[in-house]
Order: C-alpha cells, then sequence, then structure tokens
C-alpha cells in the first residue's frame, strides 16, 4: 500500500497594525466565510513573489489603500484534506503598517468582517494557534521598530529647507 504524497500549496498573507494616539498598536483581523478569525492571506500569482502577494492580498481583502511593507515575519505550514485532496500548505507572512484608511471586508472572497484589535484580545479571538504565532512575532517586530526609533509616531513635518544658499 503506498501513500498518498501531499500536493504542496503556497500563499502568502499581512499582518497589519496601526497605531492609537497613545502609540499603542492594534492589528487587522479579518473573519472568513467559516466564521474564523485570521489574517488576509492568499495563493501567489504566475510570478508573483511571496511579497507582493502578501501586499495583493492585504489590500484585496481588506480594502487597504496605503500599506508600508515593513518586512517578513515567519513562514508557516500545515496539512489539511480538502475535496479529497491530501495538501501541505505554506504561508510566507510579512508585517504592514496601515497608517490611514477604512477597512472594508471583500465580500465576494468570502470575508465576512474585519476589526482592529489590541494584541491581547487579538490573541484570544484568532482562530488559529499558528496564526497566534505569527502575530506575536509581528508584535515582536513591532516594539523592535519603537525601540530603534522606526515605529514612534512622526511630527507633522515642518517647512522644507530655504531655497537661499
Amino acid at each position: 500500500m503506498t501513500k498518498k504524497r501531499a500536493e504542496r500549496e503556497v500563499s502568502a498573507g499581512g499582518i497589519v497594525f496601526r497605531r492609537d494616539d497613545d502609540g499603542t498598536p492594534r492589528f487587522l483581523l479579518i473573519r472568513d466565510s467559516y466564521q474564523h478569525w485570521g489574517f488576509p492571506k492568499g495563493h501567489l500569482e504566475d510570478g508573483e513573489t511571496p511579497a507582493a502577494a502578501a501586499l495583493r492580498e492585504t489590500h484585496e481583502e481588506a480594502g487597504l489603500e496605503h500599506l508600508v511593507t515593513v518586512g517578513p515575519i515567519r513562514v508557516i505550514d500545515w496539512h489539511f484534506r480538502f475535496r479529497g485532496r491530501y495538501i501541505h500548505k505554506f504561508c510566507h507572512f510579512f508585517l504592514f503598517e496601515s497608517p490611514s484608511g477604512d477597512a472594508n471586508p471583500q465580500a465576494d472572497e468570502g470575508i465576512t468582517a474585519v476589526r482592529w484589535e489590541h494584541l491581547d484580545r487579538a490573541l484570544e479571538v484568532l482562530s488559529y494557534d499558528n496564526a497566534r504565532g505569527v502575530l506575536r512575532r509581528g508584535s515582536e517586530m513591532v516594539r523592535a521598530m519603537v525601540a530603534v526609533g522606526e515605529g514612534r509616531q512622526r511630527s507633522k513635518p515642518g517647512p522644507g529647507p530655504s531655497a537661499a544658499s
């Protein structure tokens, strides 16, 4: 008896954060058609890099226009069965900052709701353990940004340099 080999699938997704007025980050969660809370993600298109796919999928599924790519978080993988197929899925996650704009669920892709949550609440709401691990790592990256001065709220820009020499 031969063991059925898993089909490999690759996708990419985004962990999106935004800061409250006091600098505390909130993270974007989406709810899928199965009522599970997670993050925007989807398959790579032909010739697309994981980073480009993560940005595209996050923009499409959450409706956010202005996303700033911070960097890769990690790749997670899991096995599942779907319509008689045995699949080994790999998902590349990237951290994005969303400085502004309203998130809107992409209903035609089965996204039924979006919400922004502080880390502790987001960890409670997420439906999958591997998503919690990705969120914890993304949160560590946000904290590290603050430590090196990258994630602090920037003051409004002043007048540009003088044209006089």
